[in-house]
């Protein structure tokens, strides 16, 4: 039976690609390098600013990375600016949340975006307190798919690995899900494809967000 979902943030909850976009190009731009676009975007993120930020130097011709330390600053220092530009939640998440509510499962959200972004961003879309537990990147934690986020959320919740249902749209996630032994749905929505989800075989793998209640007999 299912008692707790948690959910990752970007290309899951919320559709912040534009955020991230966005903010990519002013850092490189700060550099001097030619913008990166949405597509490729979708490929760099996932593991974490840190990770989003050697990818995009590396693709804008600064192999060696010379300013990568710079742009770790950079990119904090924008994002906090702009991490709520054009953000909003997928269709049929906030029914899909609700429904989850009213039916008493605990929701959380395990992201590797930097905890205060990840906390303004649920605030911002969904309110102080809405979900019952909220994580991002933070000192002392490893990132996904490293299961200990997730172990977090059980011991925080007294739950077993089979209580829960773990969603996410990329190959980090896919790897954060079975890893830590929970069932795992692939959502089509976000920022990877179809074959990059099953290829890691997760139970489930859905193209709306609704449709996890039938198909994991969430009653």
């Amino acid at each position: 039976m299912i008692r707790c979902c948690i959910f990752d943030l970007d290309g899951t909850l919320l559709d912040t690609l534009d955020a991230l976009t966005y903010t990519t190009k002013l850092v490189m731009e700060h550099f001097g390098y030619g913008p990166v676009d949405r597509e490729h975007v979708k490929q760099f993120v996932g593991d974490g600013y840190k990770m989003l930020m050697e990818r995009a130097l590396k693709y804008c011709g600064d192999e060696a990375l010379t300013h990568y330390e710079e742009s770790l600053s950079v990119y904090t220092e924008l994002f906090a600016k702009h991490s709520m530009y054009h953000v909003k939640p997928y269709d049929g998440i906030p029914e899909l949340l609700e429904t989850l509510k009213e039916k008493g499962i605990k929701i959380a959200v395990l992201s590797n975006k930097p905890h205060p972004r990840t906390v303004e961003n649920i605030e911002a879309v969904f309110g102080a307190g809405y979900f019952d537990y909220v994580a991002g990147e933070q000192p002392g934690v490893p990132r996904k798919p490293d299961p200990a986020g997730v172990k977090l959320i059980l011991d925080r919740f007294g739950l077993k690995p089979e209580e829960c249902l773990y969603f996410g749209d990329t190959n980090t996630d896919m790897k954060t899900g079975l890893g830590a032994g929970l069932v795992t749905a692939g959502v089509t929505w976000g920022f990877r494809d179809r074959e990059e989800l099953l290829s890691f075989h997760p139970q489930f793998v859905i193209n709306h967000p609704l449709e996890i209640l039938e198909k994991a007999k969430i009653q």
